[in-house]
């Protein structure tokens, strides 16, 4: 069986502009807690091992409780995520399993400004292009230090 090739050193320059929209979600409208569930959540939807582990440990690093996090899969249930982060939730799981919904769109309009929501968009796009890249390109869960790539 052939090895997978490692994206990080065959692809750096298709990936470059990635790291650059990767720049931008860091200095975003969306806090970087709120940040870490979004990109945890997506990667628990699209079964990304690496981004789990990084985004995990990147939202523990801040402060991000074990609770909320191992609760994310059944976050409508759960009753320690406020109403901000619920719409987030909600308008994570609809760009990455469907599409927005009119009822989506009210709810989370009603909790983000506009460049709120468009920030939003593209945290929810920029994990779902990773959890892409990394499911095609697999690097080796469990490895991933907080701040290695900052």
């Amino acid at each position: 069986m052939k090895t997978r090739l490692n994206i990080f050193e065959k692809g750096k320059d298709a990936l470059r502009p990635l790291f650059g929209v990767g720049a931008y979600i860091n200095k975003s409208t969306i806090d970087a807690s709120l940040r870490h569930l979004v990109e945890v959540r997506v990667s628990q939807i699209n079964g990304c091992a690496y981004c789990l582990d990084m985004h995990y440990k990147e939202a523990r690093a801040i402060g991000e409780t074990e609770q909320r996090l191992y609760g994310l899969s059944s976050w409508k249930e759960a009753p320690y995520y406020t109403e901000r982060e619920r719409a987030a939730l909600a308008w994570a799981e609809a760009l990455t399993k469907t599409k927005v919904s009119e009822k989506t769109y009210a709810l989370a309009s009603a909790h983000f400004s506009e460049q709120e929501l468009i920030d939003l968009t593209i945290v929810v796009t920029g994990i779902n292009t990773w959890n892409r890249i990394q499911l095609a390109f697999p690097s080796v869960a469990g490895s991933y230090q907080p701040g290695q790539f900052n």
